[in-house]
Formats: C-alpha cells, structure tokens, sequence
C-alpha cells in the first residue's frame, strides 16, 4: 500500500509517495512556469498519474491521496481559491482529480493546515496539542492547532494571516494580499524594494544593478548578506513585522510551540534572534516566555507531509492530539 501527498505552491507542485511506513520513498518537485487556471489543475492530474503509474511499477498501488492547497479549501464543494494562481477563485480540483483517481480517496486541505499536521506527524511539533506553523514564503500563512485540532473558522479562513493589520493608516495597496503579506512575504519584500528603487534616486548600491522587474527576495537577502543599505532597511522591516505577528499568536493562542518555515526561511534562518527580541517586545510576557520558537523540522517537505498525513488520516482516522 502506498500514499501520495501532493504540495501545490504559488511557483512549484511537489509530489511524495510514501510506504506502509510511512516514509517518503520518492519525491519530486515541478515549476509551475506561470501556468494558470485550467493549466495548472491538468499540470497536477498529469504528475498524479505519472507518480500512480510509479507507484504500480514498484509493486504497489496508491490508495489513498492528500492534497495541499495554497489558499481555501472548500470541504462541501471540492472546489479552492488560490489568490497566487490566476483563475483559481473556485477551480473544481476535486471533480478534476476524480476523472483520474477512479475510486482512490481525495483529501484536500490548505497548506496552512497541512503545514502544522505534516509538523505534528513527523516534524518539530509532535506531541504538541497547541502549536502553530507560520508559513513565509510567497504569501503568508499561519497553520494553528488548538487542542488538538485544527483551527478553521465559520468558513474554513482562520489562519489567513497576510491580512493582519500591523501598520496604519490603511493604504489601496494591502487590497490584494493584505498588509502584512505585502511587506513581509517573498513577494512583498521584491514589492517593497521596487517601492524604494522608484521613489529613492539618491540610492546607488548593490539592488540598483538588478533590473526592477526581476527583483526577488532572493536578490534582496544577497544584497542585505553584502552589507547593502537598502536590504538592510527592507529585511529590519521584515524582522519587526515577523516579531509582531509571533507576538500577537502568543498573545492570542498560548501556543506550546511557533514552528517558522517557508521558503523564506531559508535564508532568514539566521535572522530568527531578532525575530524573537521582537516579538517578546511585544507579546503578553508570560506566554511569551513559555512557548518555543523553532524552525520547520520538515523544511520544504511540511506541505507533502502534511498532504501524506491527509491521505493516511483518510484511511486510519488519525486522532493527531494523541
């Protein structure tokens, strides 16, 4: 019997088939190459059927299917928003997958819930009953498990932290993505550079030889690596804001544990200190000294875990606070 956990990102698909173990015993990953709509959702049907194809050849057989999404998983109607994917306001992936799947079980769920479930089953958070996954890579994410459970909302929303308010006045630009995740995301420091590149003439370092358009938050932790002024400006931004968020899910939650991951982090692994300084300037001071604060145990398999752990749940009804 095997398992298969896909992890659909903003950039990349990756896909893991795991054994009666549990383990991952083949795993790749795929550039979207800014496919959209309809392209993406036959892209992920396609590499399904290859991996199932696979999976046979070894000598097994997929029984089970776990999906992570990045965005909103709708339970009742099988359909996602993924505001990272063009056209992905209600894309059908469910009915999508089950032309192919025949009779093998489809789970879907958000990366933010995968991310702290793949976390809790076999990463940094296990044995926890109150942690929470904050997810930094394209956009922003916070997977929070309460008790035991994860947390949803009225409509499956809770945990969509991008939006969070932590800087005012209100500004036209946080509409799209919200104010934190267009600050502090992998996009958003690339948005924030070219904010500062148009408007600051006088600037003439490292980020200035880079062509505008083609910044990313790669580019930007070079430069701040370097020594750079203008990296160091945005990245010290980054820094608070992080800081602030951490503190706010102390102060909300009480979690056990703040599990940091993404793809920003990564390079921002060594800014985690800092991190931490500013979230206890800010957090309720109990809590703050009682949760831990670590790094993705998973790296940039959280999501595929999490996508195995849905596909195994399926099958075994895992209770995961035990």
């Amino acid at each position: 019997m095997s398992l298969l956990g896909i992890d659909l990102g903003g950039t990349k698909l990756a896909l893991a088939i795991f054994d009666e173990n549990e383990t991952i015993i083949f795993k790749d990953s795929f550039a979207l190459e800014n496919r959209g709509g309809s392209q993406v959702g036959k892209f992920i049907t396609e590499k399904t059927c290859k991996f199932m194809r696979y999976a046979e050849l070894q000598g097994s057989k997929i029984k089970s299917i776990g999906i992570s999404v990045p965005g909103i998983s709708n339970i009742k109607t099988g359909t996602v928003w993924a505001p990272n994917i063009s056209d992905w306001t209600e894309y059908p992936l469910l009915q999508e997958m089950e032309k192919i799947t025949d009779s093998i079980p489809v789970t879907i769920d958000s990366d933010r819930a995968c991310y702290i479930l793949g976390e809790v089953w076999k990463g940094n958070a296990r044995g926890c009953r109150d942690a929470i996954f904050l997810s930094v890579g394209t956009g922003i994410g916070a997977g929070i498990l309460v008790n035991g459970e994860i947390l949803r909302g009225s409509h499956d929303i809770a945990g969509c932290i991008g939006w969070m308010a932590l800087k005012g006045p209100f500004e036209n630009k946080y509409s799209n993505c919200g104010c934190f995740e267009f600050y502090a995301s992998g996009e958003g420091i690339a948005k924030v550079v070219r904010e500062f590149l148009i408007n600051k003439e006088d600037y003439s370092g490292e980020l200035r030889k880079t062509d505008i358009e083609k910044i990313t938050s790669y580019d930007v932790f070079k430069a701040y690596d370097n020594g750079d002024l203008l990296a160091a400006k945005v990245i010290q931004i980054c820094i608070e804001l992080w800081g602030m968020a951490i503190a706010n899910l102390v102060s909300l939650f009480n979690p056990e544990k703040i599990i940091v991951g993404g793809g920003l982090f990564g390079p921002a692994i060594t800014l985690i200190p800092a991190i931490k300084n500013e979230a206890a300037r800010w957090a309720q001071p109990v809590g703050i000294n009682q949760v831990s604060i670590d790094i993705s145990g998973l790296g940039s398999d959280a999501g595929v875990y999490g996508a195995g752990f849905l596909a195994h749940n399926h099958l075994n009804d895992i209770n995961i606070s035990k």
